[in-house]
């Protein structure tokens, strides 16, 4: 795994994923962060944004996947945004996080994640 990273960190989307009811019908905020593991010597060198991945574009599709067809569990998300982050063959590997504050948990906490590491088959 290459040591370059590009990293979008708490990227605010609202979804309608969850296993309750009430999750698919009010919604909630997930906030996601993406780490990237690719070779950026290309685009340094050649200071072209064709050369790399341009971060402004993924992001929007990664809100079409968070904002899309809703799924019971954030492990399905997460793994759903990993395929959107490894479509560049730029990308050798990705990191994802899916966070949920607003989980439904009868208790106080800071926050429920999921991480997933994904690479190229």
């Amino acid at each position: 795994m290459t040591a370059d990273r590009i990293t979008l960190k708490g990227l605010r989307f609202r979804g309608r994923h969850g296993v309750l009811p009430a999750e698919r019908e009010l919604g909630q905020e997930f906030v996601i962060d993406v780490t990237l593991f690719l070779d950026t010597r290309p685009a340094a060198g050649s200071d072209e944004v064709t050369r790399t991945v341009h971060y402004g574009e993924l992001a929007l599709d990664l809100a079409k996947v968070v904002e899309g067809e809703p799924v019971n569990l954030i492990e399905t998300l997460a793994e759903r945004l990993a395929e959107v982050c490894l479509a560049s063959e730029l990308v050798q590997t990705a990191e994802v996080t899916v966070h949920k504050p607003a989980a439904p948990i009868p208790l106080a906490f800071d926050d429920v994640a999921v991480t997933i590491l994904r690479s190229r088959s």
